[in-house]
């Protein structure tokens, strides 16, 4: 590898003047690439050769860019291409919730525009330390397998062994920062395929051709660039494990080749007649509810009991217990030589144990990170924990979170500007909003998570704007 490379940054961003100062402030410094929208980005990374390890982003794109909506829709994009790329949100929309939505998707800073050229500088070098110190770690996931002492993940522990020899599929479910990545590698590590290849494929992350040609190959001439043949995943997978992640992604045209593969092996790369044959073992994941997408018609109900053979489910953070310790200190240790030692407080640890964590052990790393370089070496309260996390109040378990005083009440209804059916408003769109995170937007659970019936639910988002 060239050591003398630049780091690549990517730059998302609609303003042209500000892209521009920015791409020019940031040049000698990094290989930077620009784009001004979701649609943009897709394009030009497609054609990079080493893709971005950072970026900088704006939350206001087109097409609506005076809403958050497609810079919040653009971070998990870009964390589907690659899991480690760290994502510095630039935006003027830096309203409270905007600021926790966009860290908990997997944002790992938050700006505020206009923004100190040096303070930016500095954020991205923080970041870039962070990226040495994370690739230079050598995980054993053998000897230590998933952290935790749950009941469930000890179940979650002995099911990665008791399933790394069988000849079958494996489905990997659970919602969004689980840890679905780390059990495909886990599973491959701890198999008799250990020494063999083990690929991984994001079904989210390319156009449908080009994660056709990916998976399968082409021969040369099968399409305008395809200057030479090329080996597809399947073939160059060997006898090894290939991982399709976010497999509900997998356009319906490519799910009945997969399911060719699956049941007999046999594939054709793009441009060919003659049949091929795959040996490798496949892992899938998923945060979707499949049997939903199934009866919505998006997944081939032949190719779903196909891949889910066997199957483990991946438990959110807030059925994990005190877990939630266990991840602390091993984030701590993790990051030990770029983030500062911190401490807790009493009322600060009773609020990690009261959070139920929405964005699971992905928002736990990226809380153990922001509270390290914000407040290196002191000892943080209930406020400082609660003002880094994604839901705050909200997302407190039931039944733990303390009433208002009378007096506290008091002051906010006397407060300029009070009004009780804005305040009330707010109150139901964050529930409302969370709930259908945690249901992927599947309108039936989310009703039955909030006790109210489908219907109801339909005509309050209608009310809140958020249909």
């Amino acid at each position: 590898m060239n050591t003398n490379l630049k780091p690549s940054l990517l730059l998302v961003d609609d303003d042209p003047i500000i892209a521009d100062t920015l791409g020019f402030l940031l040049r000698d410094d990094y290989e930077v690439t620009i784009a001004q929208s979701r649609e943009e980005t897709r394009a030009k990374l497609s054609m990079l050769a080493r893709q971005p390890k950072l970026a900088l982003v704006d939350l206001g794109l087109p097409p609506v860019p005076h809403t958050p909506d497609e810079g919040f829709a653009l971070i998990p994009e870009l964390l589907a291409r690659d899991s480690k790329m760290k994502i510095l949100v630039l935006s003027g929309q830096d309203r409270k919730a905007n600021i926790q939505h966009a860290l908990t998707l997997g944002a790992i800073d938050f700006i505020p525009k206009p923004c100190d050229a040096e303070l930016l500088k500095s954020r991205l070098s923080h970041q870039l330390l962070l990226l040495d110190a994370e690739e230079g770690q050598v995980e054993k996931p053998v000897e230590v397998g998933m952290v935790g002492k749950s009941q469930v993940m000890t179940i979650l522990n002995a099911q990665i062994h008791q399933f790394a020899d069988a000849p079958f599929p494996i489905l990997i479910e659970g919602e969004s920062g689980t840890g679905k990545e780390l059990i495909a590698q886990m599973l491959h590590d701890v198999s008799e395929r250990a020494d063999k290849p083990n690929f991984v494929i994001n079904c989210a992350a390319f156009t449908k051709d080009l994660l056709e040609a990916q998976l399968f190959g082409h021969a040369k001439g099968a399409f305008t660039g395809a200057a030479k043949d090329k080996v597809g995943f399947f073939e160059e997978s060997g006898d090894g494990i290939l991982f399709l992640d976010e497999i509900g992604e997998l356009p319906l045209e490519l799910q009945a080749k997969l399911l060719r593969v699956l049941e007999n092996g046999e594939f054709y790369r793009l441009g060919e007649t003659k049949a091929r044959i795959s040996r490798a073992r496949i892992i899938a994941a998923t945060n979707k509810d499949m049997a939903e997408e199934v009866r919505a018609g998006r997944f081939r109900q032949d190719l779903y009991h196909r891949l889910s053979i066997l199957t483990i489910k991946v438990p959110p953070l807030a059925q994990r217990g005190d877990d939630r310790f266990l991840l602390l200190e091993h984030f701590k240790q993790v990051y030990a030589g770029t983030v500062p030692p911190f401490s807790m407080d009493d009322s600060a640890i009773s609020c990690w144990r009261r959070y139920t964590f929405p964005g699971n052990v992905r928002e736990l790393r990226n809380l153990v990170i922001r509270l390290g370089t914000k407040y290196p070496g002191q000892t943080v309260g209930e406020a400082e924990v609660m003002a880094e996390m994604e839901m705050g109040e909200m997302a407190i378990s039931p039944g733990t979170r303390q009433e208002e005083s009378p007096r506290a009440v008091l002051e906010q209804i006397l407060a300029e500007g009070f009004v009780l059916e804005e305040y009330l408003q707010e109150i139901e769109r964050t529930y409302v909003t969370a709930a259908l995170q945690h249901c992927n937007n599947n309108l039936s659970k989310a009703a039955t998570l909030l006790n109210m019936n489908r219907t109801t639910l339909y005509s309050r988002l209608e009310k809140l704007g958020l249909r």
